[in-house]
């Protein structure tokens, strides 16, 4: 993951997330709307995302940026390690999620290449749903646990899509700034069968398009 946006503010609305008002006409278009993510709180947060994006692109094509590149020397992996791994944007606030319970303010993220978010708590369980249902991990940190993440910073997640599948609850990370790492413990608490399916298959729409196959 990449680090897109770090909010140090206690709490982080959801008004903040997707700005309503002048928003609202694009509502039926989400790339367009996606455009307004954290624009009044982060206006850097959309470029740096679609900059996650493009890394996300170049991987898959098989590429190796020089960004990724500094990622493999500092976790000492080989290129190939890139075949089994997937890149997304990460939002990191203390308590994201306060207020209307609008899903636009993570399927935003999610259509910018949002993959997580990081927090303490999460200050509705709606948001947390939202979260989920468009198959972005709802990470939390331990209480105290600091966070020294900023913007453009790489956390390495060894393993997760076989940890989601198990339910552990417990995700040892690494966090990379500057070619230097250090230790993070994540977790994913109380996150019920239903809800592992869900960040398994993407989203909420892939979820009900598979038990459709079935």
């Amino acid at each position: 993951m990449q680090v897109a946006s770090v909010l140090r503010d206690e709490v982080t609305t959801t008004d903040e997330l997707i700005p309503s008002g002048e928003t609202s006409s694009y509502r039926s278009n989400p790339l367009k709307l996606a455009e307004f993510a954290l624009s009044r709180r982060d206006p850097d947060y959309v470029p740096r995302a679609k900059a996650t994006q493009a890394l996300e692109t170049a991987r898959a094509a098989g590429t190796v940026p020089p960004e990724l590149q500094a990622v493999l020397a500092a976790l000492q992996l080989p290129e190939s390690a890139l075949e089994r791994m997937h890149i997304g944007s990460v939002i990191f606030a203390n308590k994201p999620g306060d207020g209307s319970a609008r899903e636009q303010a993570a399927s935003c993220q999610r259509v910018l290449g949002g993959c997580a978010n990081i927090c303490y708590e999460f200050a509705t369980k709606r948001y947390r749903s939202n979260c989920v249902n468009w198959g972005m991990l709802p990470f939390t940190l331990a209480d105290g646990a600091p966070f020294n993440a900023v913007p453009g910073d790489f956390i390495f997640v060894p393993a997760v899509r076989e940890k989601v599948a198990r339910g552990d609850g417990e995700f040892p990370a690494v966090l990379i700034h500057d070619g230097k790492t250090q230790p993070l413990t994540l977790y994913l608490k109380n996150t019920n069968a239903e809800e592992r399916e869900l960040l398994l298959t993407g989203c909420l729409m892939n979820h009900y398009a598979a038990q459709n196959r079935r």
